[in-house]
């Protein structure tokens, strides 16, 4: 998320980056750039070591762990997907000048930007069990998917809000509809805009899939939390868990920035 303020003297705003997710390794940010380097390779070489070096119990655990987290992977991806498309419909209607429409989904977004995440897991899966009875899987994903879906919107309400009124003034004059000018030329100039912090909102969902495990999901916390009560070595097992998550965290970053870095090579051509 972005927040504009007023630069001291009064003219250019000021953006401040503002999210859940990773800090993102920025070439114009030499300290940051550095300091994911330095984390990235202490992390590799930590987990290395502790391979190597100390196999009983890592090894044992890191060998426990693998299909924990290709589950947090299916959450995630599955969960982006839904969150895009339920964005994309929000988004629509936040700038929609029908106003009932526009009430749904501001409200929407303020509803579920106001519970936390948690208890909409436990929401679903939980109180809504009474009547319809989710599996563990689906109401994570669903639950992951409405939240996120709240975030998103915003952010592809800011991306559309952001192309020029000239570009749809220009659309219409060529005889597009709303619908068409909206599909062939805001989206598509949009979507440039939106795809950075779309992969923020990537990295973050991915680390609140941790939260999934609360549910049964057999993610990587709670493979982690499986080996510990079955060994009661949790200082072992949940530092592992901690350097899994952190080298996958990482790795995400730089893909984000690499493609950040050349969204905007692109736009400045």
């Amino acid at each position: 998320m972005k927040k504009h303020d007023k630069a001291p003297n009064g003219h250019e705003p000021v953006v401040i980056d503002v999210g859940d997710g990773a800090a993102i390794p920025k070439s114009s940010d030499k300290g940051l750039v550095s300091a994911w380097r330095i984390s990235f390779l202490g992390a590799v070489a930590i987990l290395a070591y502790l391979l190597i070096d100390r196999p009983d119990p890592y090894l044992r655990i890191f060998k426990f762990v693998p299909d924990g987290i290709l589950v947090t992977f299916q959450v995630t991806v599955f969960s982006i997907a839904m969150a895009l498309v339920i964005g994309l419909i929000t988004g629509l209607g936040r700038i929609s000048r029908n106003k009932y429409v526009n009430l749904i989904a501001s409200t929407y977004v303020e509803i579920v930007r106001g519970v936390p995440l948690l208890v909409q897991l436990f929401y679903i899966y939980y109180a809504l069990g009474r009547f319809v009875r989710v599996p563990d899987l689906l109401a994570a994903v669903i639950a992951m998917s409405f939240c996120y879906g709240a975030y998103m919107g915003e952010v592809f309400r800011a991306g559309i809000a952001s192309i020029p009124v000239g570009q749809t003034e220009a659309a219409r004059s060529l005889g597009f509809n709303r619908a068409q000018t909206m599909y062939y030329v805001v989206l598509p100039q949009a979507w440039r805009t939106i795809l950075p912090p779309v992969g923020n909102e990537f990295i973050a969902l991915l680390k609140d899939t941790s939260l999934v495990s609360i549910l049964g999901v057999a993610d990587l916390l709670r493979r982690g939390r499986e080996f510990a009560s079955e060994s009661f070595e949790y200082f072992e097992t949940f530092t592992m868990v901690a350097v899994i998550y952190l080298i996958i965290t990482l790795i995400l970053s730089k893909l984000v920035s690499i493609m950040e870095e050349r969204l905007s090579h692109h736009v400045k051509r």
